[in-house]
């Protein structure tokens, strides 16, 4: 094979449309594309944005902003890298031409995407950018170039005075209609009066808006008033960056808008509502003292505060006024999104589910679209195990020896019953298939994976360790605290409130836990009887003489240490992948010769192969139940957390 040819066939590969599939809603709503456009044009401190849309398809669409400009290797180096941190690499706050530098804003952008807004319209477009003088034209396409998502597919150069960028599209689909993104814009982008949008030549007041829903004044005292104008944008956006109550002093921003006001969460500003709405408070120049110097936020003051409270009261009650309005559509969106199994359902129990639905909605009208989701699904599936759809279905794919299987099952067990020993089996079985296929992968994170499933299943150890016995004893922890942090540097317990037995080292993780038990010997007090020490190493790693050396040094310093009530006896295990040739289990006697301590190397396999034998083979008479799923996924069974949803699962 060719050299060319080799290094051909090990570089990455992408589809043509990639970059496209990748913008989501920027790449097919013309309102969206725009927006985000127009928030670049924000970023770049811009004072006045002009969006040009022709009257047809195969007219030029352009964007043009007053913003700071870039040169050719600032260009290459934000524009043309794939998913530019916008943060990382300019900081949060917006940089301005220098006749701007009293200007404050806070950028939007955060992960690159935005600026490809204009393949919503076509695969590929022209950016003019210019600063000092220097011009710099790149035309990027995103066609027939398999080892790119996009590319500079012509680069110029020339002069123009002055600072700004000009985005330019041939408008091949998609084709935005001026009145609907003039109006959208503007909602969006309302909340500074010093930024000016416009479309084709034509900006909206805030006066004219066609959003403007109501205009009010509010009386904070009985010498101020300000005026409270509320928009809708017609649609929710992509997130509430852009909405949020915003405080305009002599026609200035203050601050940024926000659906918290001094200390008060108004509304979720994740709730369809806030995306939707803003709310704008004109201030007269009387307000100009309450003002921070930086117009970055009002002073604390008497007056202020009684601003905030006025502003609150009439924005909670705005919300509860209008969000009766979106009930239906809520309602309507959450169902939708749960077709297919709502249709399967009787008549009468979708009547039930559309109720709760509706009934839910109006009780939390600021409730997430994706949570509404859940518990839609939630009643679904309860009205269907009511209406045993779900159990008939099954029951139909049975067969016949399963069917005599199950009705002897029945005949002896109560479902109940039969539910508590099969998940407890199917919970030690899932820890043996998981640590089998996580033991052996060097990127398994002990910390997260490995450790969790050990510890939870300390009767891998021995059927002497298998009891509810077993805990957090708070004098062995507080020996363990002690012993540790002195003699391992830069270490501490991790979460030592919620996980007082972890203790977390370079290459490995802690466990410790042990049982009481009341001494004779001692006047009947509880005492530590016997201690638990198990230390896991990370995936495919090998046990040798100075992994088992320092599992010896630990169990010394515990029983040196002197703060342990009674004479415990430590069982100490250090798992990994292998153990080195010559090390065997290593036991620690005192001084007069009793056992106090053992160490013993054990590997994740010997583990699953005495746990297979403890749970009489039952792992390999069912192989299909466990193989098929991924050790991570296992795992988050097991430990009762949240996995990645089934690709079948429906998307909105």
């Amino acid at each position: 094979m060719a050299k060319g040819s080799l290094l051909a066939s090990n570089e990455a590969l992408f589809e043509e449309d990639y970059l496209l599939r990748t913008l989501g809603r920027i790449g097919y709503e013309p309102d969206t594309a725009l927006a985000e456009l127009v928030a670049n044009a924000w970023d770049a401190g811009a004072a006045k944005v002009n969006v040009i849309i022709p009257d047809e398809k195969d007219g030029l669409l352009t964007v043009e902003d007053d913003g700071h400009g870039m040169t050719p290797e600032q260009f290459r180096a934000r524009w043309m890298k794939l998913g530019y941190n916008r943060h990382r690499g300019q900081g949060s706050a917006v940089q301005f031409p220098k006749e701007r530098l009293d200007w404050i804003r806070q950028a939007f952008g955060r992960n690159g995407i935005g600026r490809h807004g204009l393949l919503c319209f076509s695969d590929h477009y022209t950016v003019e950018t210019w600063v000092d003088g220097a011009l710099s034209t790149f035309v990027i396409g995103t066609e027939n170039h398999s080892t790119s998502p996009f590319y500079i597919k012509e680069e110029r150069k020339g002069t123009r005075s002055g600072h700004g960028t000009r985005l330019a599209v041939i408008v091949e689909k998609h084709l935005p209609k001026p009145d609907t993104i003039r109006g959208v814009l503007a909602a969006r982008f309302l909340h500074d009066p010093r930024f000016v949008v416009e479309v084709n030549g034509v900006s909206v007041l805030l006066s004219e808006h066609q959003g403007l829903i109501k205009t009010q004044a509010l009386h904070v005292t009985e010498d101020h008033q300000v005026m409270a104008h509320v928009v809708d944008a017609a649609s929710p956006g992509r997130s509430n960056r852009y909405q949020g109550i915003a405080f305009w002093v002599n026609k200035r921003l203050v601050g940024l808008p926000s659906w918290t006001v001094g200390s008060t969460a108004v509304i979720d500003g994740r709730s369809r509502f806030a995306k939707r709405h803003a709310i704008v408070i004109q201030c007269g120049d009387e307000w100009l003292s309450q003002i921070e110097g930086d117009w970055s936020r009002f002073k604390n003051t008497e007056l202020a505060r009684s601003l905030f409270g006025a502003v609150n009261s009439y924005a909670q009650s705005v919300f509860d006024e209008l969000s009766e309005d979106l009930i239906e559509e809520q309602s309507e969106e959450a169902l939708m999104r749960n077709r297919e199994t709502f249709r399967s359902l009787p008549t009468g129990a979708r009547l039930e589910v559309a109720r709760f639905t509706q009934e839910l909605v109006h009780e939390q009208p600021g409730i997430q679209s994706e949570s509404l989701h859940q518990a839609v699904r939630a009643v679904i599936r309860l009205q269907e195990a009511r209406s045993g759809a779900s159990l008939l279905a099954r029951l139909e794919k049975l067969a016949d020896s399963d069917i005599d299987g199950l009705d002897r099952l029945l005949e002896q067990w109560t479902v109940q019953d039969a539910l508590t020993v099969l998940d407890e089996i199917d919970r030690r079985l899932s820890v043996i298939a998981a640590i089998e296929k996580l033991g052996s992968d060097e990127q398994a994170d002990e910390l997260h994976t490995l450790h969790p499933l050990v510890t939870k299943a300390r009767w891998l150890f021995g059927p002497e360790f298998d009891s509810a016995e077993y805990a957090s004893n708070n004098t062995l922890q507080t020996v363990a605290t002690r012993v540790f942090k002195a003699r391992i540097e830069n270490q501490s317990f991790s979460n030592p409130k919620k996980r007082p037995d972890l203790v977390v080292l370079k290459d490995s993780t802690l466990c410790v836990v042990g049982t009481e038990a009341f001494d004779s010997s001692s006047e009947h007090l509880c005492t530590v009887r016997d201690v638990l020490l198990i230390e896991l190493k990370k995936g495919r790693s090998t046990i040798g003489r100075s992994e088992m050396s320092q599992a010896v040094s630990y169990v010394e310093d515990l029983l040196a240490d002197g703060g342990l009530s009674g004479m415990p006896m430590i069982h100490a295990f250090v798992v990994g992948h292998t153990v080195a040739s010559g090390q065997f289990k290593k036991e620690l006697k005192d001084g007069d010769e009793r056992r106090r301590g053992a160490v013993t190397p054990v590997t994740y396999s010997w583990l699953t192969d005495t746990a297979n034998r403890r749970l009489h083979g039952l792992r390999e008479r069912i192989p299909s139940r466990y193989d098929d799923a991924s050790g991570y996924a296992l795992v988050a069974k097991i430990m009762g957390t949240a996995s990645q949803a089934p690709l079948i699962e429906e998307s909105d």
